[in-house]
């Protein structure tokens, strides 16, 4: 049975929305005997579509005609900076609403979900969005039960995502269900993506918190982010910023919403994160606690897990092997 998933786009649509989860579906009928997927682009007129990069895209269908592509298996709606927009449109709305009933899987790509959570098509569900989003996304519709943390959830038949590439992840989980892992496997494996990445959105995000308008903390941010392993007391790292303690934590709730122990805490363990990959070193935990001062290996343990949603060991095991194969074929291509 070939089953019809439609991804629905829009001007200043984020283009790996589109395309990340088609080339999922595309892939896996290329790695079949015959034809699993009918793939439909779907827009609010036939024609090209800009993204929010400036590349078009091309839709085949209106969805004011969206009811002539019932049944419809799957409606993914992409994210991006048009959504704002388009949560605007009535007509849009009305068509989502309309072809809901009759759609086995609905969801969302990134920001996406705000859209269908303007057509109250998401109210009562576990849902998720990039983590960028997650508290507008909560604040504005206050239906919904928002995950800040998850790559992607299902809840009542509806399917969220977070940002970008996790798209990717949501259409493999589809193709897993549809068709089993083994070609789900597959299709991960012709792409060069994980079929089941470990952990949530904050293993991707840390990198990003820096960048976020920290205001004051710059400066000391910065310090940090060059010698995350020196012996940061709170004293100290008032002291470069000419202000006590307690006004430091103050700064550090205003502007990061975290204390400065747990932000330097985070920034540590992203350092061990990173070392998990070294297939070279191969330190043990105890050693890596030390290194970046950690405490000992059950506490590393520990704070891993609850900050990554995994264990160090199985995220060595998961990652370490294709960061060294990514690595190889850099070079290889270099």
């Amino acid at each position: 049975m070939t089953r019809h998933v439609a991804l629905l786009a829009y001007p200043d649509c984020q283009l790996l929305d589109v395309s990340g989860p088609w080339q999922v579906f595309a892939s896996a009928n290329a790695l079949s005997p015959q034809p699993l997927y009918q793939l439909t682009l779907v827009a609010d007129a036939v024609g090209p579509v800009a993204t929010n990069g400036g590349l078009a895209i091309h839709a085949t269908h209106s969805y004011h005609q969206l009811n002539r592509l019932l049944p419809l298996d799957t409606l993914l709606v992409a994210g991006g900076s048009g959504v704002i927009q388009q949560r605007e449109i009535v007509t849009v709305k009305e068509a989502l609403r309309a072809v809901a009933p009759q759609v086995r899987r609905l969801g969302s790509i990134c920001s996406g979900a705000f859209l269908l959570a303007a057509a109250g098509l998401l109210d009562g569900c576990r849902v998720t969005t990039h983590w960028r989003h997650a508290q507008q996304l909560a604040d504005e519709y206050p239906a919904l039960s928002v995950e800040p943390d998850a790559l992607y959830i299902e809840s009542n038949a509806r399917y969220t995502s977070a940002g970008v590439t996790a798209g990717i992840d949501l259409a493999l989980s589809l193709v897993e269900a549809d068709h089993g892992a083994a070609l789900a496997g597959r299709v991960a494996h012709e792409l060069v993506v994980f079929l089941h990445r470990p952990g949530g959105q904050s293993q991707f995000s840390e990198a990003l918190r820096h960048q976020q308008d920290a205001g004051p903390l710059r400066r000391l941010l910065d310090q940090l982010h060059a010698d995350p392993a020196s012996d940061h007391s709170l004293e100290r790292m008032a002291d470069v910023m000419a202000v006590t303690p307690r006004h430091l934590t103050r700064l550090f709730k205003r502007h990061l919403q975290v204390s400065p122990g747990a932000y330097l805490t985070q920034l540590r363990l992203e350092q061990a994160r990173l070392a998990l990959l070294n297939e070279r070193e191969q330190l043990s935990l105890e050693r890596l606690a030390q290194r970046w001062r950690l405490g000992g290996a059950e506490q590393l343990r520990r704070q891993f897990q609850r900050y990554y949603g995994v264990s160090p060991s199985v995220y060595r095991q998961r990652f370490a092997s294709s960061h060294a194969d990514s690595l190889q074929e850099n070079l290889s291509c270099g």
